[in-house]
């Protein structure tokens, strides 16, 4: 019974606290009223200062090239080169890597480099469009400081123009300059492979549409390149080697052709044991050199059709397109989010924080 008792009791003593604090809350509801219109105010003048974003979001499904080898297993069984595609399933890139890839420094200078054209009708370097993204106003005010110090270090430094010259980076060598435009890029291109469906998206975000578009469409497109030079590097390799050895023998043919020509009519009507013994030496050279250069003419198709094989394929399901609609900033929720914080802050501020700042107030006079 006493238990039951205290536990009644505490839950009235619980239920009185928070009527004490809710009653709190209606008295000084005028300051807090005062507090969410600062706050909506705030809320409102960040949402305007904010410059515009577009956001475009591209999809990509890609798929292996043939590396079971059915077409090319096939050519080699022909001519009993079973061995051929032993390696062709060897591949040390996978779909979890593009993310990664398209992070790096050589693929953010290759981006800096693509020529995107603004709404205004102006042809821009990617590298130099990134110059003319525009900051709230409070970015200006608090990187004052910083510019002045730089703009009088840069006084007394060689300017370099690399404008006149062309622009060309240099990954293994980056100025100061550059990595901030490199680093800039890279918040604003953003990958992510699902590793369920192996699907690629890029988000792609910029203050015009029709740059953040065509940066979208540039940034597959490199992406698909890369993956493709890669995959078919070594088959590439191979095809160039065979091709070399084919018109290697086919000139040492064609030579040993030509002697046996020749020889054949400049002996015509010779009928000696010697001259019949050297002819059927330029022949057998010359038929010896027709079957070394069909078989490394063979190796060289089946090398053509392992070049085709590596290359793998990709479906670009979702595309870029120009967005119409701004992605950012998001006034409305900036407009409740500020509201809310404070009324959050003031309602603190009145339920406990003034009664703890008068507390410390009080203990530092105590010690005084």
């Amino acid at each position: 019974m006493e238990n039951s008792k205290a536990h009644i009791q505490g839950e009235i003593s619980e239920n009185l606290d928070l009527l004490l604090l809710f009653k709190k809350i209606i008295k000084n509801r005028k300051k807090i009223y005062k507090a969410m219109i600062i706050g909506a105010i705030i809320g409102i003048i960040i949402g305007f200062s904010l410059p515009k974003e577009y956001t475009v979001k591209v999809s990509l499904s890609p798929e292996s090239g043939n590396s079971n080898g059915g077409g090319l297993a096939g050519i080699a069984s022909m001519f009993g080169l079973g061995n051929v595609t032993s390696n062709l399933n060897e591949d040390a890139l996978t779909f979890g890597m593009f993310p990664e890839i398209t992070q790096t420094n050589p693929f953010m200078i290759e981006m800096l480099m693509v020529k995107v054209k603004t709404q205004d009708n102006q042809e821009i370097l990617l590298y130099d469009y990134l110059h003319t993204q525009k900051n709230p106003w409070w970015s200006y005010v608090i990187n004052a400081p910083i510019k002045c110090i730089s703009g009088l270090i840069n006084l007394f430094k060689e300017s370099t123009n690399k404008e006149i010259k062309g622009l060309k980076l240099d990954p293994f060598q980056l100025t100061q300059e550059e990595q901030q435009r490199i680093s800039s890029l890279k918040k604003r291109i953003i990958a992510e492979t699902d590793k369920k469906t192996t699907m690629t998206h890029i988000t792609v975000s910029f203050q015009d549409p029709l740059v953040t578009a065509i940066v979208a469409d540039s940034a597959i497109n490199k992406l698909q390149t890369y993956i493709i030079d890669y995959r078919t590097k070594k088959a590439k390799q191979d095809y160039e080697f065979q091709n070399q050895m084919c018109e290697k023998y086919k000139k040492l043919y064609e030579e040993a052709q030509r002697k046996y020509d020749e020889y054949a009519d400049a002996n015509r009507n010779l009928v000696t044991q010697t001259a019949k013994s050297q002819m059927n030496e330029y022949q057998q050279n010359a038929d010896l050199a027709y079957k070394v250069y069909n078989q490394v003419l063979t190796q060289r198709q089946i090398a053509e059709a392992k070049l085709q094989e590596a290359k793998p394929v990709f479906a670009v399901v979702e595309p870029s397109t120009i967005p119409l609609n701004a992605s950012s900033p998001n006034k409305p929720l900036l407009l409740i989010g500020f509201t809310f914080l404070a009324f959050v802050l003031e309602s603190a501020w009145i339920l406990f924080g003034k009664d703890i700042y008068h507390d410390f107030k009080n203990e530092l006079k105590k010690k005084d």
